[in-house]
């Protein structure tokens, strides 16, 4: 986080007379890593271990700017790819992917050089490619999920049309793992609720 700050303070200081011009018929589309970091929690006493990895991807987003201040973006990413552990122990692994679509509030004049922004909407995530690991557990699945996203960020401009963002989601994340466990059907409630850091790149059309 320190090394954040420090690049986005430089950032400031070196396009500080730089004009932003978000407004609005605007195209924003952003590119950068995104680290998707799991809040578990589970319904089952005997799984009271589990939990799911961190994983960065390539995050991508697109907003159109209805007005000034306000816009539509929709996020997507490559999938991220998960290990399903009970203490030590591997479980499983699988995939995801997190869709979204909410709306933003841009502060600040839109010939700002920095705009940041709060936003809120819906999230999609929809799991696939699990596969089993531990003797004895087979047949994983786990539920798709509709919850609410929350976000923050800031755009700083770098020229008239490129710039950098940084920004943080929170997404409300609940499934069902069903399960064998030799031979026996089994089933979870989990709560995931990861935080999303993102830093990259934009480009305004």
């Amino acid at each position: 986080m320190k090394k954040l700050a420090l690049v986005l303070g430089i950032s400031v200081a070196l396009i500080s007379g730089t004009v932003m011009a978000h407004s609005a018929g605007d195209v924003l589309i952003r590119a950068g890593g995104a680290l998707v970091v799991p809040d578990v929690e589970n319904s089952n006493p005997a799984w009271s271990g589990l939990d799911v990895n961190s994983n960065a991807q390539l995050g991508l987003t697109a907003t159109y700017m209805v007005t000034d201040n306000i816009g539509v973006e929709l996020l997507a990413a490559t999938p991220f790819s998960h290990e399903i552990k009970l203490g030590n122990t591997l479980v499983g692994k699988t995939k995801h992917l997190p869709p979204s679509l909410y709306a933003q509030y841009y502060f600040l004049d839109k010939n700002s050089p920095v705009r940041p922004y709060v936003g809120a909407g819906v999230n999609y995530t929809t799991f696939f490619d699990e596969k089993e690991v531990l003797n004895g557990v087979t047949d994983l699945k786990l539920k798709d999920s509709w919850g609410l996203i929350t976000n923050i960020g800031l755009d700083i401009n770098v020229t008239d049309n490129f710039y950098v963002n940084a920004a943080m989601y929170y997404a409300k994340i609940k499934s069902k793992a069903t399960f064998k466990v030799g031979g026996v059907a089994q089933e979870n409630k989990v709560t995931l609720d990861p935080t999303i850091f993102f830093l990259g790149v934009g480009y305004r059309f």
